[in-house]
């Protein structure tokens, strides 16, 4: 499926972006790198088994919010560090909450029975 391969990408990117920004954090003074690096390490595994053992329809829906989660909640910790601004107004916020979402998600979709042959 095209998700998969959305998700196996987006995990690539994580753990590159985690480690490039972890790098970036131990040498800039930006206390949101550091943040920011940490989310995407803990988020790429995650996509990454997703991605490569597939799930049911609600895990895939909550790993597509854990997804935009971390997109925005990264996303606006970096702009505040490299740009001086903010993504939008409550771009970390409602990032963390989607995030927090998604996990719930995640542990929801444990009781949608597993179809066989999938």
């Amino acid at each position: 499926m095209f998700i998969h391969r959305i998700l196996i990408g987006a995990a690539g990117l994580c753990g590159a972006a985690g480690v490039a920004l972890s790098a970036a954090a131990a040498h800039a003074a930006g206390a949101n790198l550091g943040i920011a690096a940490s989310f995407l390490l803990a988020h790429a595994p995650v996509f990454l088994a997703v991605g490569l053992v597939g799930a049911n329809r609600p895990m895939l829906l909550a790993t597509g919010a854990l997804l935009l989660g971390v997109l925005l909640f990264c996303g606006d910790l970096l702009m505040r560090d490299y740009a001086g601004t903010r993504l939008f107004p409550m771009a970390a916020p409602a990032g963390g909450t989607i995030m927090i979402l998604g996990w719930l998600g995640i542990a929801a979709s444990a009781l949608w029975p597993i179809r066989p042959g999938r």
